[in-house]
């Protein structure tokens, strides 16, 4: 099969979940449901941090940056899969493929090291009380979510300009609801030893980074806390870290099974369900988490819903 070099006339097919026309209603129902619960969760955490002056701290600075990012992810692949589902066509440009590749790449490391860096900021909270305010202070903040975003840029740049490089035969078909980087690098008639050197050095050095910084940070919490001498203290001071523990364990718990899952049974399709969890579901609940488990989101919220009605 010769490769095609003319990549601006070239077009991908996104299999998606189910070729089944009578499923097709029942998906985009499905899917646009989350995605609309997604952007309006996100937009309310961020508008209460926005006018809630007892919320401008690092924490809620961080978790602002981060729903953010959650719903640009979303918006990255929910709105061209809910395009194809109504159109009944399941094509994408090699340019917006590209493109939906390049962004997914970066709001999802953008997560990873949000994450990380909220995972210091709760560290410094509980390990270093007396000096937080001078240690996290708006210099700081600022320079570790630009670094994040830096970081992020290059490496989503990195990944799409090798892809960028590669030659694509007329079998186009994608068995997944977005253009993913593992997928598109298999359909590509030339050689991609190089791209899979770059590819795994470089997720796998990124997410080692972002993974450390938080199992470090959790292991000095865990350690303080267990310094507590009353039972009432260590569960205020769990408490203050609760919510983001459990957006780390949903996050990666999540994007791990997408790569076990179709380790196990090399199946395209096993991936492409797994990736829900964390590109669609794990945003959408990431709202529920903080603003049920979270006092001063909550009042700031119920402010908000009062005040608008």
């Amino acid at each position: 099969m010769e490769p095609r070099n003319n990549t601006r006339l070239l077009e991908f097919v996104l299999l998606g979940f189910s070729q089944d026309p009578d499923l097709q209603p029942v998906l985009c129902g499905l899917f646009l449901s989350m995605y609309l619960i997604t952007v309006v969760g996100n937009l309310l955490i961020i508008l209460a941090i926005i006018l809630d002056a007892n919320l401008h701290t690092p924490m809620y600075f961080f978790l602002s940056n981060l729903s953010f990012v959650d719903i640009c992810l979303t918006s990255t692949i929910v709105p061209k899969m809910l395009v194809n589902i109504q159109t009944k066509r399941k094509t994408i440009t090699y340019a917006d493929c590209i493109t939906q590749m390049y962004f997914f790449l970066l709001f999802v490391e953008l997560d990873s090291f949000l994450l990380a860096v909220m995972a210091y900021d709760r560290y410094v909270a509980i390990c270093h009380p007396l000096h937080y305010t001078s240690i996290m202070n708006r210099r700081l903040c600022g320079f570790l979510v630009l670094v994040s975003w830096i970081v992020s840029v290059l490496h989503a740049l990195l990944q799409s300009m090798m892809v960028l490089r590669l030659s694509f035969c007329k079998d186009l078909e994608i068995p997944h609801f977005f253009c993913e980087l593992n997928q598109l690098a298999q359909l590509a008639c030339s050689d991609t030893f190089l791209n899979d050197v770059v590819m795994y050095f470089a997720l796998v050095l990124l997410a080692t980074v972002a993974l450390s910084g938080i199992l470090y940070s959790y292991s000095k919490i865990v350690s303080s806390i267990r310094a507590i001498s009353t039972a009432r203290g260590k569960y205020k001071a769990f408490s203050t870290c609760a919510s983001h523990l459990c957006l780390v364990l949903l996050f990666y718990c999540t994007g791990l099974s997408v790569y076990l899952s179709s380790a196990a049974s090399h199946s395209s399709q096993a991936s492409a369900t797994a990736s829900v969890m964390y590109t669609v579901i794990t945003p959408m609940l990431n709202p529920f988490i903080y603003s049920l488990r979270n006092q001063d989101v909550k009042r700031a919220l119920k402010r908000i819903l009062v005040g608008k009605l």
